[in-house]
């Protein structure tokens, strides 16, 4: 099987920049978008090439052990990313304008924020709702919390194409709470609680299930 590259969704997209990279230290990145009247298949051969990107999980851990960065290409409609571990790479030199790192500015893709928290451990991937379409969302959900039914806003809240990561979560379990604070001063019903809490993993890429 080749490289894989091309993701099928959003979700599947996200997913494999947080899960599948930022979490194993692929910490730099530069986002771009393909202009329409280019081919996007060109683009993505001469990008890969470029970085010498398609090589085993063996010859990326020797260069790991030489203290080389290893990157790796991904691409949804017609945006693609870059990304790279920390290391020697041409790559620093090359896109030193348009490289961004995730711990200090996060990746806006879609309705989703993309960035590094800090633990205990370290740092690890956060995704979350971008600020501007979460504030919209609170806005919605404020402006119509009394004038809907407690059945009518559980299904508002169920049917949220927002993929539960852990920050993502509390942004609408907070949310979830703003409406029922507001509800419970009108003593009006309560809205249960429906928002989707479990994330099931998406398939990324054509061909696989990963």
């Amino acid at each position: 099987m080749g490289y894989q590259y091309v993701a099928v969704s959003t979700a599947g997209f996200v997913q494999q920049l947080a899960v599948g990279y930022l979490a194993r230290g692929y910490l730099f990145y530069v986002i771009g978008v393909i202009p329409q009247q280019k081919d996007p298949d060109g683009v993505d051969a001469k990008l890969i090439g470029k970085y010498g990107i398609e090589m085993s999980k063996w010859t990326r851990a020797r260069r790991k052990k030489r203290g080389e960065a290893s990157v790796q290409y991904l691409r949804f409609g017609n945006t693609f990313v870059l990304l790279a571990t920390e290391g020697e790479h041409g790559i620093f030199e090359e896109e030193r304008v348009s490289l961004r790192d995730f711990r200090q500015t996060p990746l806006r893709f879609g309705d989703y924020s993309i960035g590094c928290g800090r633990g205990q451990g370290g740092w690890h991937a956060s995704v979350r709702i971008a600020r501007e379409v979460y504030l919209r969302l609170e806005r919605h959900f404020m402006s119509t919390c009394l004038r809907k039914s407690a059945t009518e806003l559980a299904a508002e809240f169920h049917e949220l194409p927002f993929e539960p990561y852990a920050p993502v979560k509390r942004q609408l379990l907070r949310l979830f709470w703003k409406v029922n604070a507001r509800r419970s001063v009108a003593r009006l019903e309560l809205v249960p609680l429906s928002i989707r809490l479990n994330r099931k993993p998406r398939k990324v890429f054509a061909d696989n299930s990963d």
